[in-house]
């Protein structure tokens, strides 16, 4: 198996040495949950020593690795770090901007068919509790029917990258539908987001959520929502505690005017040593550059592609420049995919069965050589 020895590959020695997981692995299955990166794993087990060994003295400290993961998040994002709220996970993400709308009966919704379950189910809910409407397209459909279902929409809610097929969704060109309509635009953005670059002022976001855990390198049980200003006095928060007010460091005080950014979103105490983590993992895809991540990604799942198709795999969906991630499915006929993920988690290689098809997803500290050593393993 050949590819050849252009720059893509740079990226890749610069940083292998950041994840130790190398040492012992191929890991393909960051669209699971990801490895953490080096520097990640010792900023959180420097707050862990700091809080055995001093407590709370240097909780400030601890706020501002908070603050630092808005900071990285909204660099990453193109937005303000006053439109990020930290999260515990993309479904809380999601929770909190479909609960805090003020729905009426006979509004409808624009969703996905093949979505992950936590980009489904509350819009789902929202038809029995609130009486609104959901019109179900493929995350397939063409951007002429995305806009045909829009016209009249009050929401449009679509993942960044399908978890399954790894369909990377035109973001823009659905933003400038939304936009045309007034259809508020959210994006389930944890498949995609560190891996491909998302501009939320170019796609005309209104508000998205991810979880740390996947692409982006960071820990489970902490994660990201952003909510343009302009909607936060419209986005009601859902979970209401200590630290959503303006005034959430005066114990004494009861005025509950909100806080004036995302933090109105946080109800009470964070997930700090989270934080140090997901902020030390935005650090490094703020380091290493996401356009660079995203052309030797999309490289890999070429790679992997092509020399799967030589083996008589099918491919759940071709990885277009256009419309292909870092996920890519395969199945062959004869072979169950979970033999084949035993197969090769059995030699070293971490992948994952998913629906009949077996899904792997590198990052971009992986090699060529580690996708041409997980293909050749494949029967």
């Amino acid at each position: 198996m050949g590819y050849g020895n252009s720059e893509w590959q740079e990226i890749w020695r610069q940083y292998r040495d950041e994840f130790p997981v190398t040492k012992k692995l191929v890991y393909m299955n960051h669209a699971a949950v990801a490895p953490l990166p080096r520097r990640a794993a010792e900023a959180m087990q420097r707050m862990a020593q700091d809080a055995m060994e001093h407590g709370a003295l240097h909780y400030a400290e601890w706020m501002d690795a908070v603050e630092g993961v808005k900071r990285a998040a909204a660099q990453l994002l193109n937005a303000e770090p006053g439109e990020i709220a930290t999260v515990k996970n993309t479904s809380e993400g999601i929770a909190t901007v479909a609960l805090g709308l003020d729905w009426r009966p006979g509004d409808r919704i624009v969703a996905f068919r093949e979505e992950f379950p936590a980009n489904y189910y509350i819009w789902k809910k929202l038809e029995e509790w609130k009486g609104v409407r959901v019109e179900w397209l493929s995350c397939l459909a063409p951007l002429e029917e995305i806009e045909r279902a829009a016209r009249g929409a009050r929401l449009l809610s679509i993942s960044f990258v399908q978890y399954l097929s790894g369909y990377r969704a035109d973001l823009e060109g659905i933003g400038e539908i939304c936009e045309r309509h007034g259809v508020f635009f959210f994006v389930d953005a944890i498949q995609g987001l560190g891996a491909f670059p998302l501009d939320v002022r170019k796609a005309k976001i209104h508000a998205l959520a991810a979880d740390g855990h996947k692409w982006l390198l960071g820990p489970e049980g902490c994660g990201i929502l952003y909510v343009q200003r302009e909607w936060q006095d419209r986005i009601e928060p859902v979970e209401f505690g200590w630290t959503n007010v303006a005034g959430w460091q005066d114990y004494a005080s009861r005025d509950m005017t909100l806080r004036r950014d995302a933090g109105r979103y946080e109800p009470g105490t964070l997930n700090v040593v989270g934080c140090f983590g997901l902020r030390a993992s935005l650090e490094l895809i703020l380091e290493a550059g996401v356009e660079r991540i995203a052309a030797h990604v999309a490289q890999l799942a070429r790679l992997l592609a092509e020399w799967a198709r030589e083996k008589r795999y099918e491919l759940l969906l071709e990885p277009t420049p256009e419309h292909g991630s870092g996920i890519v499915s395969i199945r062959k006929e004869g072979y169950d995919a979970r033999y084949l993920w035993s197969r090769l988690r059995d030699a070293g290689v971490v992948a994952a069965p998913r629906q009949g098809w077996l899904r792997l997803s590198p990052h971009f500290y992986l090699s060529p050589d580690d996708i041409a050593q997980a293909v050749e393993l494949l029967p």
